[in-house]
């Protein structure tokens, strides 16, 4: 028998109460005992987001959210600054490029997180660019981007600011409002602990003025006809109806566990897991601004074949963690520590991974790894 285990940046564990869920008889949507449910799931995210606007749920995955945020605001030919901190930072220059766009695009070093100096410079020379369009935690690299820093040069440019929050909402502070966030996104599979399938959106006053003059091409994604489909605790198509059941559920444990708690268990799930690579002698790639959902560990010199890591992990122990996507295959593999996840998902990751290194030809003092991060457990509390 082989028990299995899931520690990748997405999909992310669902609780068992959760899964319980979709054994349930379907509920269908356009139903009073429906729309009770979705008006509770709405009022929820809304404080997931921390924020007082609408909050769009889409069927689709996180890339969907991404779309709606550019062929719903923008018009051809629009100017746009992405910053490419990773795989899914260049997703947003990918996109604006399809539409019709002009993006500028701001390369950073794998690993690296932006300077907010080089963006104002950035700004400086573009300045009839219409918005910024980011990661807040770039998943590919386990980096983070300074978000309140970026908002704010948006903010003083008149520009709009485009979050991607999708492993980062629910996972560390990122207060929508309180940093004037306009666009900010996320998926479901991720910190809010259900299947992927959904993705949410949620635009600010300032987003909304600026859609109405968009002449850009959408039709199933059309954020305009599900602000008004949500007033009525309705989506403007079928919704993925089991789903957000589920997500009625997990949108509860959030509440209950509160987001301050929230941020502090996943602080210190990312600070134990980083402890515990170092110990075996590691190297993380993110060390400037490492991200509280995911850490990206550099393969070391003494193991040839980089994917042979998690490869190794999963096949043989049951453990499913990440590799390293595009340039940094087989030279990164990731570690996930967000949504259900808990001081010993955390340990077992780290046992894994020392009985895999050692089998690979990389020098391991078994237990080093672990013993660092159940030290950092004993030193701080969740």
């Amino acid at each position: 028998m082989k028990k299995t285990y899931l520690l990748t940046p997405g999909p992310t564990p669902v609780p068992e109460t959760v899964s319980s869920i979709f054994a349930r008889p379907l509920i269908h949507h356009r139903t009073p005992e429906f729309q009770k449910l979705f008006e509770e799931v709405k009022a929820n995210l809304k404080y997931v987001f921390q924020t007082e606007q609408d909050v769009m749920i889409l069927a689709g995955t996180g890339t969907a959210a991404m779309d709606a945020s550019v062929s719903n605001l923008f018009r051809k030919g629009d100017t746009v600054i992405t910053i490419n901190a990773g795989k899914f930072g260049e997703r947003w220059t990918q996109i604006a490029a399809a539409y019709g766009l002009n993006p500028i695009e701001m390369k950073l070093e794998r690993g690296d997180t932006l300077d907010p100096k080089d963006l104002e410079k950035t700004v400086q020379a573009h300045p009839k660019a219409t918005a910024i369009l980011f990661q807040a935690s770039e998943t590919s690299t386990g980096s983070v981007m300074p978000t309140q820093q970026i908002c704010k040069i948006a903010q003083s440019a008149g520009m709009l600011s485009v979050c991607d929050a999708i492993t980062a909402c629910g996972v560390f502070n990122l207060p929508m409002d309180a940093w004037a966030i306009d666009v900010m996104i996320t998926g479901a599979q991720k910190a809010l602990m259900i299947p992927p399938g959904l993705s949410f959106v949620a635009l600010s006053e300032k987003a909304w003025k600026l859609a109405e003059s968009c002449d850009l091409p959408h039709f199933y994604l059309d954020l305009a006809k599900e602000r008004k489909a949500l007033a009525k605790n309705q989506t403007a198509w079928t919704p993925a109806t089991s789903l957000i059941q589920g997500l009625q559920e997990s949108l509860r444990m959030i509440r209950e566990e509160g987001l301050e708690k929230i941020f502090r268990r996943h602080e210190i799930l990312a600070l134990a897991t980083r402890n515990a690579v170092e110990a075996l002698g590691l190297e993380i790639l993110a060390k400037k601004a490492p991200s509280a959902a995911v850490t990206s560990v550099k393969v070391p010199s003494t193991i040839r074949d980089g994917k042979l890591i998690p490869r190794t992990m999963r096949e043989k122990y049951g453990v499913t963690i990440a590799g390293g996507q595009d340039e940094l295959e087989g030279k990164i593999f990731r570690l996930s520590h967000f949504g259900y996840c808990e001081k010993f998902d955390v340990t077992t990751g780290i046992a894994c991974l020392e009985l895999v290194l050692n089998e690979l030809g990389h020098p391991v003092e078994f237990g080093k790894g672990v013993g660092a991060a159940l030290k950092t457990f004993a030193e701080f509390s969740f």
